[in-house]
């Protein structure tokens, strides 16, 4: 027995996140037609009674629906961790490479940071280390440790940039613009999360971040404070 043709609209959504999923095939398994939906995660299709709808996206677990005169239909996909692969960015220098090639420019500085061992032994007994006294106490030597503690701050910033990136962010929930900037500053995670977060936590964060986002859509961060500029010459 054939059964009318009807119209069937719907929406895709994400199981965990509840936002709405595009770019999800829809393939009616008795037709063999399929379609994509749109970016707000709707679609259209003309079914039949006892079409069979399989859902598929990259990323998500496939979900199979049997059409059964429902008016509309919603449905949720969950993502498939499994399949998560990890980002790999490229051009992006990697924070160390950036350290070293400082401390190569600005050695005398870092040694100067560095007051070594106050106490020294040779052959006439035991005696003060006057170098590293003058490294301690010389308007020179604070100077140089101000500088390479604003290098090992730097240098930690770095390492958050390197994996809490623009482009992760992107991917997972689709930000851009204005929202895109406004969760990268609100959100940036800790330099102590960063260094003992696997790739699936820092996905983790992001979605969980992403959630409060939507709930204050017109949270914004304060204003930045201006860049503390070190009056520090480069070596030659």
């Amino acid at each position: 027995m054939l059964f009318a043709q009807q119209s069937l609209e719907g929406i895709v959504y994400d199981k965990d996140t509840k936002r709405r999923l595009g770019e999800v095939q829809i393939r009616n398994q008795n037709t063999q037609k399929y379609l994509f939906n749109d970016a707000r995660g709707e679609f259209r299709t003309p079914v039949s009674k006892g079409d069979v709808l399989v859902f598929k996206k990259t990323g998500y677990i496939s979900d199979t629906v049997v059409y059964n005169d429902q008016k509309a239909l919603i449905v949720n996909l969950k993502e498939d961790i499994k399949s998560i692969k990890e980002v790999t960015i490229y051009g992006r220098k990697n924070p160390d490479e950036v350290l070293n090639e400082i401390k190569r420019d600005y050695g005398k500085h870092f040694e100067l940071a560095a007051p070594g061992e106050l106490f020294s032994v040779g052959m006439t007994g035991a005696g003060l280390n006057i170098n590293s006294i003058y490294n301690m106490i010389s308007k020179e030597g604070k100077n140089a440790r101000r500088f390479t503690q604003f290098i090992g701050k730097l240098h930690e910033e770095n390492i958050i940039d390197f994996y809490f990136t623009p482009e992760l962010v992107r991917n997972l929930i689709g930000l851009e613009g204005d929202d895109l900037k406004a969760f990268m500053q609100l959100f940036r995670p800790t330099y102590e999360f960063v260094t003992t977060a696997n790739y699936y936590q820092m996905v983790k964060y992001i979605k969980s971040k992403y959630e409060v986002f939507k709930l204050h859509p017109n949270l914004r961060p304060l204003r930045e404070l201006p860049d503390i500029k070190l009056d520090v010459k480069k070596e030659n």
